[in-house]
Formats: structure tokens, sequence, C-alpha cells
């Protein structure tokens, strides 16, 4: 069985694929970018994400007039698909092309399913910022890679999800941010936390200031470090947090990040990775909980609490 769990975890070097990322990061901000015009405000951003898909990465259902549309990428036919409830579908091939022709490719089929849509048409979060349009230096598509780093991204949002049902308190769904590429869940205490002071590249600060305006420990999983990470910080991030121990032995606190790391390869080459991983999310939420001065006792439950009841 551990055998079975670890082919499940396919592995991905960051340095194979850098240029796929980046193109890929700059594809799904425009994809955010058009859900976030169109989908009304969620608290801390969250109706702005992308969520995993059986298929790659979704808007899941978008609001447009009386109707609705939504696009996904994917990642094992390598299209765009963009879809209307009126039943009619364009699609953006996923291939090596710059992001100025995914862009304009992309609005012009929203235009063709009759759907208006305005976005900042340049990136948040990343330095340089060059506007969509005019973007040709992002321009590589290697699909194994787009399908492997997918693969990645189900592992995780699976064991993310099994970690996420253990908390009855306010805790966001389990999603992909497109600002800084990253799968990510957050618990929070239910408390104010003091505000953010920004500081992102091309991002305002008042962006921060509404997604970090509540005491929160968050964790999930980002395409850095050799290849990929999990990673867990808290905000305000309590006395203590720093040097706290956790699980496994491979996790580690990153000064220079702010947060606490585990390479994605110390999960995948474990003899139980979906136990490895719950063990890093569970000691790190336990760290920015305990040291926080969290109630617990209000804010987790056992999932299984109900499964004497049913048939």
């Amino acid at each position: 069985m551990g055998e079975h769990r670890q082919e499940a975890w396919p592995r991905l070097r960051v340095a194979d694929w850098t240029g796929t990322r980046d193109t890929l990061h700059m594809w799904a901000q425009i994809v955010g970018k058009i859900r976030l015009a169109h989908a009304p405000l969620l608290n801390h951003w969250w109706q702005v994400t992308l969520y995993v898909s059986p298929r790659g990465l979704t808007t899941s259902t978008i609001p447009y007039a009386a109707g609705a549309f939504d696009l996904e990428f994917d990642f094992v036919d390598h299209l765009l698909r963009i879809r209307r409830d009126s039943g009619e579908q364009r699609c953006v091939v996923l291939e090596p092309k710059p992001v100025a022709d995914f862009y304009a490719e992309t609005m012009d089929h929203l235009v063709g399913l009759g759907i208006e849509t305005t976005i900042q048409a340049r990136p948040n979060e990343v330095e340089p910022s060059i506007p969509f349009a005019d973007d040709h230096q992002h321009a590589s598509y290697d699909p194994e890679a787009a399908h492997l780093f997918w693969r990645q991204l189900l592992q995780a949002n699976r064991v993310l999800g099994e970690f996420r049902s253990h908390f009855v308190g306010k805790v966001s769904p389990v999603h992909f941010f497109w600002g800084a590429m990253d799968l990510a869940c957050t618990r929070f205490s239910g408390r104010d936390a003091p505000r953010h002071p920004g500081g992102a590249p091309n991002c305002g600060d008042w962006v921060m200031v509404e997604g970090y305006s509540k005491e929160l420990s968050s964790c999930g999983f980002w395409p850095g470090l050799d290849e990929g990470a999990f990673y867990a910080y808290a905000y305000p991030e309590p006395e203590g947090f720093a040097d706290r121990p956790v699980a496994p032995d491979a996790a580690f606190y990153s000064r220079e990040n702010g947060q606490f790391l585990l390479p994605y390869e110390a999960v995948a080459t474990a003899d139980d990775p979906d136990r490895t991983l719950s063990a890093f999310l569970q000691s790190t939420y336990e760290a920015a909980a305990d040291l926080g001065g969290w109630d617990r006792a209000a804010l987790e439950a056992d999932p299984n609490r109900w499964a004497l009841h049913q048939a």
C-alpha cells in the first residue's frame, strides 16, 4: 500500500519546467482575473481563486447576466475550455505560445460567447509586471510537465481537504491563488488581526489588508525550491512560532520566507506520504493555535462524528 501511495506522488524538478511554470502562471492570472471581474467579493478574495478538478484547474461557475460560464485548464487534453450556460463552448489550445497570444485568443473567445469582460491586463505579485498584450517573453509549454504539476496538485488538494475537514470554525476552501501560484487552505481563530503592511510586488497594499484582516493559520503547496514545497505560516505570527518543533524531521522554518517549509520530495519518498504531509499540516497548525491562544475545543471536531448514524 505504501508503494502504491508513493507512485501517486509524481516527481518534477522545478528547474526542468521553470519556463512552462512561469508561462502557466501568467495564463492562470488571466483566467483568474476574468473570474475576479464577474464574481462578487468574498472575504479574503476567495472569489478569485481556481480549484483543482479531475482535468486540471477550474474557475467553477461564474455568474454572468442571468446565466453563468466557467473556464477550465484541461491538462489531459491540453485545452483551456470556456463554457456558457447556453451550451456554447470555445477552446484555447495549450501549447508553446506567448502570453500575448493566449490573452488575445481568450478574450476573443469571450467576445464570441457574448461575455463582456474588462480586466486589469497585467500580472500581480510578480516583478517585472509585463502587460499581457505585450508579453512575448513567456512562451513555453511542456504538456508532460503541466500534467505532472496537476497530478501533484491533485495529491496536495486531497490531503489538504482531509486536514480541512477537522476544523469547524471559519476555514477557506482548498483553492489555488493565481497571484503567487499556490494551493492554499486557511483556518481562522475568529479574532481580528493587526493591519497587514502589504509590500507584495505590483499589488496594492489594500489587497493584503483584506487578505489578512483576521488572525489565521495557513498552509499549502507552492512550485518552488527543488521539486516544490509545502508551507505553513501564521498571521500574526505568535511569539515562539519559528522555534516550535514540528514534524516531520525534513520540515524547517525559513526566516527568509517567514514560514515553515517541507520539501515535496520528502513527502513523495516517504513510506506513507499522506501521513507525512498530514503530520506537517497538523503540527504547524498546533504551533500557531497553541502559541496564539486559539479556542481549539470550539474550533475543531472529528469529521467522522456522524459515521455511526450513516447507513
